[in-house]
This record gives structure tokens, sequence and C-alpha cells, in this order.
């Protein structure tokens, strides 16, 4: 199912038009404009490369692509249909990225991660969004919070149904929405680097953890939760409880 969804999801769409020419004005060629306007012509911009991408970072979160196997590019664009040259370029930004390692003349390498590189990157993380988290409890309204329960209830949807991938994506999200908060762009995209490396499988880790997810999940709702109340003092609890136990 998950292939089938990164195909889907990596299909290239068509251009809804083309450059034109440098138009010779229609009174030049005897015709009369009545001032009317061109039609309008609708660009649509879609990066195979981008869709690959994220196909393949769905892939890496569900185990998909295991840790310690070589891929190469030609056998996965066959996969998601499509050339060897969009996932080539995807595969290097996850090389930046640290989820896979450059194997010269055969392929992609997935990174095999342990528990101390996962517990690290929670460290911190918790150093950079705790106390961003501790300043915002005091300083937002709770109308502030409130707006982002349908990103806590996403979390939770996709945790019910055990969607590795979409209980990333949507862990991200709520993440770089309490942070965006702050106002500090800079702090959300380095935050989010950091996010998404510690969402990469690690080396022999079981298929389906359910239970966790819904366990980090309810995290989400119960936080929110203290946010409204300005419970300053569960909110403080839950946030470092939140990051102490981060292995997803």
């Amino acid at each position: 199912m998950e292939q089938g969804r990164a195909r889907e999801s990596a299909r290239p769409y068509a251009s809804a038009g083309t450059p034109q020419d440098v138009r010779v004005p229609e009174q030049a060629r005897g015709e009369h404009t009545h001032c009317e306007p061109p039609p309008p012509r609708t660009v649509q911009r879609h990066s195979v490369r981008g869709q690959i991408l994220d196909a393949l970072r769905a892939a890496l979160v569900d185990g998909e692509l295991a840790p310690g196997e070589v891929y190469s590019a030609p056998a996965l664009g066959a996969r998601f249909g499509v050339s060897a040259t969009p996932v080539r370029e995807a595969m290097q930004q996850l090389a930046v990225e640290g989820a896979v390692e450059v194997v010269p003349n055969r392929g992609f390498r997935v990174s095999e991660r342990g528990p101390r590189e996962l517990a690290e990157l929670a460290e911190v993380r918790a150093l950079i969004e705790v106390p961003v988290m501790l300043r915002l409890a005091r300083a937002v309204p709770a109308a502030g919070w409130c707006a982002l329960r349908p990103l806590a209830d996403a979390t939770v949807a996709a945790a019910a149904v055990g969607d590795r991938a979409a209980y990333a994506e949507s862990d991200r999200a709520f993440h770089g929405a309490v942070l965006a908060l702050s106002g500090n762009q800079q702090l959300v995209a380095v935050a989010d680097e950091l996010h998404r490396r510690s969402q990469w499988p690690l080396v022999d880790s079981p298929a389906g953890r359910r239970a966790d997810l819904l366990a980090d999940a309810s995290e989400h709702t119960a936080l929110l939760d203290a946010l409204i109340a300005r419970d300053l003092t569960v909110v403080q609890s839950l946030v470092r409880e939140h990051f102490n136990g981060a292995d997803v």
C-alpha cells in the first residue's frame, strides 16, 4: 500500500501551458482588440524531485527502505514510475540530512542509527524547544493555543491507525506551529531539521509501534489542555516528559 501511495504521489503533473512567443500587436495585423484583455493562463509548477523526496521520506519512516540496505536510483525510479534523475537528486538531499549515505557506483545506503544518536537528537531538541515553549506558555492567549487543536487531533488520528509516515508529518506540523508562535523563523527551520532527523528508523526497530504513537499523540492534546488552562506547572512537566521520551 505504501508503495502505491508513493507511486501516486510521485506522478508528475502536466504543465497547463507553455511560454508564448513575442506578440505582434493586433492592430498591426489589421485586427481589432476592442480593449479585450487576453484570456487568463494558469501555470502549474510541480517538482517531480519534491514529490519523490516526500515519497522516499515516507518509505524511510515506514521502514520500507531498511537501514543498512543499498538502493539504486534506477531501481527506485522504476518503483515510482519516474526516471533515475529525480530519485538521485532526492537521495542527494537525504544524504545531506543524514538519512542515507552515498555508495559510489552502487547507489545509496540507508543510514544505520542506534539509540544513542536518537537520545542525542532528543537532548538537542529539548535544549532548543523547551525554553521556547515555556516562554510561550506565559505569553500566548488561550485562543492561540485553541487554533492548534486540529494539528494535535491529526497526530491522534494518524497514531490510531498506526500510520507512521502520516504521524511523522503531523507531529512535525504540530511542533512547528507551536514554535512559529515565537515569530522566529530560523528557530522553526532548525528545530524542524532536528525533528526530521529524529524520525528516521533505528536498526532493528519494531515495525508497528502503534501504542508508542498513541502515547506520544496523547501528550500533544494534554499539553494543549494545560496551555489553554495556563497551568504552567503541568505544562513544564509535560514538555520535559515529551522530550525525555521522544523516540518517534
